[in-house]
């Protein structure tokens, strides 16, 4: 992806099928997941709802780690939470259009906050780059935010892995949630995929990269 300023800018999506369920079935096959989740950009976008859910607000604060993480958040994430980001990461941005956030009334040198009145993430990667020298990011979220990313076609590589398990239902969650495609003129809005590698790990596990070519 090119920035308006000029600056190349690459954006990777790392995604596995529904690790939550795969937590409660099969947890010792997981470290496969979260080992490659170790190995990515030193740039991490995650939203303030998962990490929650993760039990962040409640969590004592980590050690350093060389990673900066991205946030995107508005209501998600308590003072506590945001502390624990900023003990563990470089740098922490948090991206909100809540200018009541939490993260306003925590005092730290490596926190810094994006405040736009309708959240744009085109723009928040530009600041990103612009101000912060991010040039690369993966982002590791949930479906809906995921969504957003595709539709702004903001992507340049995706990487799946595949757990070998059925789970279905209309409700799950997938790797792609949001708004659905509803006519042939959308359809300029589909992400076309090149695969470039594909790896079988441990326990049926299967490791998908592709670039985003359209």
């Amino acid at each position: 992806m090119i920035l308006p300023n000029g600056c190349s800018f690459v954006l990777s999506f790392l995604g596995t099928r529904c690790p939550q369920f795969a937590k409660l079935i099969v947890p010792y096959r997981l470290h496969q997941y979260y080992e490659i989740e170790q190995s990515t950009d030193l740039w991490s976008f995650n939203t303030g709802r998962v990490q929650a859910k993760m039990g962040v607000n409640e969590k004592p604060l980590p050690s350093k780690t060389p990673v900066s993480f991205v946030l995107l958040d508005n209501h998600h994430l308590t003072e506590n939470g945001v502390r624990y980001f900023c003990a563990r990461s470089k740098q922490t941005v948090v991206i909100t259009s809540n200018p009541k956030h939490p993260a306003f009334s925590v005092k730290e040198d490596n926190l810094h906050i994006i405040l736009q009145e309708q959240i744009s993430l085109k723009e928040a990667l530009e600041i990103l780059n612009k101000d912060y020298g991010c040039d690369r990011l993966t982002v590791q979220s949930g479906g809906t935010v995921n969504g957003l990313f595709l539709r702004e076609k903001l992507f340049d590589f995706v990487d799946i892995v595949v757990a070998p398990i059925l789970i279905g239902g209309k409700d799950t969650s997938t790797l792609i949630d949001g708004q659905s495609l509803e006519s042939k003129n959308e359809l300029s809005n589909l992400g076309v995929l090149k695969l470039i590698e594909c790896t079988a790990l441990e326990d049926s596990y299967i490791r998908l990269r592709y670039q985003v070519i359209g």
